[in-house]
């Protein structure tokens, strides 16, 4: 087999055997601890200008499928594993994620030491990396002035608005890179679904007549997407609105918090988290490397609603005197525990209480 070598910024090299597409990327490199649904995080918009280590030991044993995308093609710039499955075994699988990743362009490494890799990031940060077929000094200098990309949200977005029509609650889905899961725990609930790409003004979204607001997960610095923010700060003062994941951080970025980038942020698929008010315990399924800075919040209206047990980093937060509210998990899950999917049902009955409240009071 080919070989090829994972070198991160700080000049750590990795040995491998190469897989996928054979083509030599850079991007940020972070690790996920989920045991399962590596299909789902590797088309995770989320994951758009990053490079996933597993953690978990074995990668592809069952393959590749038609329903576990979250988005049509590979979202994350590359993938590192320990041990790549080459004869994956499920009654479920197309291909196996070999030829997969070979057929959508994506590169992958094996034969990674990914436990002293993950180790490495644990002490050291997320960081950047390239995945290239021979070593050399320009490596570590291409590395060293390459940049994040700042219109990852921009590429991730839908182009155009479209929508999923019922007879149901009506949803404004603003998309900055949203899970297809999303959209299926939406519509297994029977809402209207109508999804606008994420530059949209609030004046657009007001003409769809939608019930709701809903701001999706996505990728990069939510700093980076500042330009939605009058939108959202528009949208909060008339209609319910809830945020999932990025949703969250720039909602919170619109009621005057701030936000910063974690060490090496969460990924995986059993964060625990608590709801204060409830004093409630969730598993859920995170992927995010940016947070809510908890100095200066309670100079906001903004109040903390979940915590992570292990860090305490901000989880959750509500709008004082509004119904807003929004979540830095996943509720759709996908992969991942679904403890949390009852907050879509609390939105749909924030919704249903509103519009009570409007009618008794026109």
């Amino acid at each position: 087999m080919k070989k090829r070598y994972l070198v991160l910024e700080n000049g750590s090299v990795y040995e491998g055997e190469a897989f996928g597409a054979d083509i030599e990327v850079m991007a940020e490199l972070v690790f996920n601890t989920g045991m399962s649904g590596y299909q789902e995080s590797i088309t995770d918009l989320s994951y758009r200008g990053e490079m996933i280590v597993f953690t978990y030991p074995l990668i592809g044993n069952y393959g590749v499928n038609r329903d576990d995308f979250e988005s049509f093609r590979p979202a994350a710039a590359a993938i590192v594993v320990h041990e790549i499955a080459r004869r994956p075994s499920n009654w479920r699988q197309m291909m196996s994620l070999p030829e997969w990743a070979e057929s959508t362009g994506m590169p992958g490494i094996t034969g990674v030491d990914t436990r002293a890799l993950t180790k490495e990031l644990r002490d050291k940060g997320a960081m950047k990396a390239a995945l290239v077929d021979a070593y050399s000094d320009d490596v570590l200098k291409k590395l060293a002035s390459f940049e994040t990309d700042k219109t990852l949200v921009h590429d991730a977005t839908t182009k155009t608005q479209y929508q999923n029509p019922t007879d149901g609650v009506s949803i404004a889905l603003i998309d900055f890179g949203l899970k297809n899961s999303i959209l299926r725990s939406l519509s297994k609930r029977g809402v209207n679904v109508i999804v606008f790409p994420a530059n949209t003004d609030a004046k657009t979204v007001l003409a769809a007549h939608p019930d709701g607001i809903l701001l999706s997960n996505g990728p990069g610095n939510p700093q980076d997407v500042a330009y939605a923010l009058p939108m959202i700060q528009t949208l909060q003062e008339q209609l319910p609105l809830m945020g999932i994941c990025l949703g969250h951080q720039l909602f919170a970025l619109a009621n005057g918090a701030k936000t910063y980038k974690m060490k090496f942020g969460h990924r995986g698929f059993n964060h625990a988290v608590r709801t204060l008010s409830k004093d409630r315990l969730d598993f859920t399924s995170q992927n995010h490397g940016y947070a809510v800075d908890r100095d200066g919040l309670d100079q906001t209206d903004l109040i903390v609603t979940h915590e992570e047990i292990n860090d305490q980093t901000i989880e959750g937060l509500r709008l004082k005197n509004h119904s807003a509210f929004s979540v830095q998990f996943h509720p759709d899950a996908a992969p991942g525990p679904h403890d949390a999917e009852y907050l879509f049902d609390d939105f749909l009955k924030m919704i249903a209480e509103t519009s009570k409240e409007t009618t008794q009071h026109a």
